[in-house]
């Protein structure tokens, strides 16, 4: 698909997860629509779905989202929402301590659960009530750094860093899937070499073999035994 810049649509799915209340639709609705609603939210009944268009540098990508519930209910759902994402955005909300740990049980999960390359990512959403902050910045970097993952604090209310997030996510599916296809490559190459090696030592061989007899042409003997 053409992203009408010359360069070819990429897609991806994303899909969110994290506790009831922490801001997962509100992101998803300020990225995709710009718009934030002062107005409690309802509850996100099994999934919502929405897709969005980015252009990077040199890609095109384009995001089916997957809004997740985070009621308890509905997490025996998940498996059929995160089979074949490739990228997770695990949320929580930096004035809540228990919703970061349910966020640090999602990361687990899916690390056990999903394909080794899917993109983790992580957000301390609610950036705009700084003050009354409650998870620890050092505990966040810690697991942030032990499990390699994207994060941001971000703020579906301002708008702060929302973007930037998604951008980040697009930007790592985009360089994990060249790294692949460099592997792919630089892995073809080699099995190239070693066919035509092969091929040229099994010429080489055969020429040997050709000489050698067309030796035993020239000098033949014939031997006779004489009983």
């Amino acid at each position: 698909m053409d992203g009408g810049s010359g360069c070819v649509t990429k897609k991806y799915k994303l899909v969110l997860f994290g506790d009831a209340a922490v801001g997962k639709t509100s992101l998803v609705l300020q990225f995709v629509k710009g718009n934030f609603s002062n107005e409690p939210q309802e509850a996100t009944i099994g999934v919502a779905f929405q897709s969005k268009i980015v252009c990077l540098q040199d890609s095109t990508v384009k995001f089916e989202i997957w809004d997740t519930a985070g009621s308890a209910r509905y997490q025996g759902l998940a498996p059929m929402y995160y089979r074949g994402a490739d990228a997770a955005l695990v949320v929580f909300d930096i004035t809540n301590e228990d919703s970061f740990t349910k966020a640090k049980t999602w990361i687990c999960t899916l690390q056990t659960q999903v394909k080794k390359s899917i993109i983790l990512a992580l957000a301390g959403n609610k950036s705009d009530l700084k003050y009354h902050k409650s998870v620890d910045r050092q505990k966040i970097q810690e697991f942030v750094e032990e499990n390699d993952l994207v994060f941001m604090e971000t703020s579906a209310k301002s708008g702060n860093n929302v973007t930037n997030m998604f951008l980040s996510i697009a930007t790592k599916l985009v360089e994990k899937e060249k790294k692949a296809l460099e592997d792919q490559a630089t892995s073809s190459g080699h099995n190239t070499t070693s066919t035509t090696n092969t091929s040229t030592s099994a010429a080489v061989a055969a020429d040997s073999l050709d000489n050698e007899g067309d030796d035993m042409s020239d000098g033949c003997c014939c031997c006779c035994v004489v009983l």
